[in-house]
């Protein structure tokens, strides 16, 4: 008799009996509160998705998500509104504004003054797509973007702008994107986590913080795993000093056995999701070290990739790594890069970021593409808010700044059953409000989730007597950008 089996002896027959009520009565509450936990109790698979399949055929399998984390001035990037530069220095006309609010950083000033971009642009590709000087890298890769223009949002901050479009939620305490997808369809490879998630490093900028890539109150074995730059990519992956791997091996098949007795007493369905993740940590020591390693990466692709890819944790090396995650069909990997809040010293501040960021992010297009892989991958890029078309503090020839702005910005996608070439909505000729076609942030999620083969009104969890989904109980889908 194993030391497992002493302990379940131990449980006398009045015990065993009243234990096992609880756990029944459990199992049987669960299944009433929250239906989905009942498949996962009764023995499904720990890597499947709750909905079985797509509710439809997906035109994508799998997500980038290139997270521009502080807000790129669409101004200098990809909107181009000449009569900025025409109206330089003037005073933005109330008329434009119509007392919509400002951020307090710039509510107190004594006048708004129009500032036109510094930076010239020019028509790219066949589509004709207007793009900054300070893209050439993703100019030449226009024919195969779908630009939408109209994005628009609520949040004046940071944070809960972050929040709002990781989680559908200003307010924490709400899955994020890939939670609810490894939740909805789960995984393509047993040996790596469906949803995963790269921070470049030394970007500086606004915080970012783990709930963004978090379960909340779906299982645990969602939420995302960060990856980091250097020696171990996943912490306490490896095996300790003195500890052979046959070693964690035996461990972990005791470890399952004592929660699998928690679990047939208690019936907690969050004891499988703490026996996935050992499974899945056990797993991983001999996955990640094989995906992170890019070493064998031809000298071809970090040229294309820039020279920064050679370095661990850049945005470059990154892009490159989520290529080869994509590779293995994890389902969902999101890049997030600070520094781009440029409230002052924006020419200089915005050159910089687009240094850091163009050329891989366009070599990830082009290599999807050149893998054939593009077609089903849907690579997103974009902030969480815009720029104003005013200067924040003072304005001269050579210097100028802009704060936060909801109302309208510039986001960009590729693959994955978009439309290439192609450019939605549209700004005023100020580029201060939306005119044509605007595309709340429910609404892209929505569209998202379709092309992922999911109606986004279908995916739910029941938490707390109440059906909660990532679009909450808005988000209409943006057919025009479906190719």
């Amino acid at each position: 008799m194993n030391n497992i089996d002493r302990i379940n002896d131990h449980l006398n027959r009045r015990e065993f009996l009243r234990k096992s009520g609880m756990g029944l009565g459990a199992l049987a509450l669960g299944s009433l509160l929250n239906p989905t936990s009942a498949s996962a109790i009764s023995g499904g698979s720990s890597r499947g998705g709750i909905l079985g399949s797509p509710h439809f055929t997906p035109k994508a399998k799998r997500v980038i998500y290139l997270f521009q984390s502080g807000g790129p001035s669409q101004f200098e990037t990809f909107d181009y509104k000449p009569l900025l530069e025409k109206m330089n220095g003037e005073e933005l006309p109330e008329s434009v504004r119509k007392g919509q609010r400002l951020t307090g950083m710039s509510a107190g000033q004594s006048s708004l003054p129009l500032a036109g971009s510094q930076f010239k642009f020019a028509r790219h590709g066949q589509s004709g797509q207007w793009v900054s000087e300070l893209m050439p890298y993703t100019a030449q890769i226009v024919d195969d973007l779908c630009f939408i223009k109209s994005m628009h949002t609520e949040a004046i901050n940071h944070d809960p702008a972050i929040t709002f479009f990781q989680t559908g939620s200003q307010q924490p305490g709400r899955p994020s994107i890939g939670a609810w997808l490894s939740y909805g369809l789960g995984s393509d490879n047993e040996n790596l986590p469906e949803f995963i998630v790269l921070v470049s490093k030394n970007a500086g900028g606004q915080p970012l913080y783990a709930r963004l890539w978090g379960n909340a109150f779906l299982p645990s074995q969602h939420q995302g795993v960060q990856f980091r730059s250097g020696k171990d990519p996943v912490l306490f992956l490896n095996d300790p000093n003195g500890f052979h791997h046959k070693d964690r091996a035996q461990m972990l098949d005791y470890l399952n056995q004592l929660n699998r007795l928690q679990h047939d007493t208690y019936g907690d369905p969050e004891i499988l999701s703490r026996i996935a993740q050992y499974e899945m940590a056990y797993r991983m020591q001999t996955s990640v070290p094989e995906v992170t390693d890019l070493s064998n990466e031809p000298d071809w692709v970090y040229d294309l990739y820039g020279p920064d890819s050679r370095i661990p944790g850049t945005y470059a090396a990154n892009c490159l790594l989520a290529r080869r995650l994509i590779e293995r069909d994890v389902k969902f990997v999101q890049l997030y890069h600070q520094g781009w809040d440029q409230h002052l010293n924006l020419p200089g501040g915005i050159q910089n970021q687009c240094r850091n960021t163009d050329q891989a992010s366009a070599a990830l297009v082009q290599d999807l593409k050149q893998r054939g892989l593009l077609e089903d991958t849907l690579v997103v890029w974009g902030g969480e808010f815009g720029r104003t078309n005013y200067s924040q503090g003072k304005l001269t020839k050579t210097n100028y700044g802009r704060d936060h702005h909801p109302r309208c910005f510039t986001m960009w996608m590729a693959g994955g059953g978009v439309k290439p070439g192609f450019s939605y909505g549209e700004t005023d000729e100020f580029g201060y409000n939306i005119v044509k076609d605007p595309v709340h942030v429910y609404d892209f999620l929505a569209t998202m989730l379709h092309l992922l083969g999911i109606d986004h009104e279908r995916l739910t969890f029941k938490h707390q007597g109440r059906r909660y989904r990532l679009t909450d109980v808005e988000g209409h889908l943006v057919k025009s950008i479906i190719a």
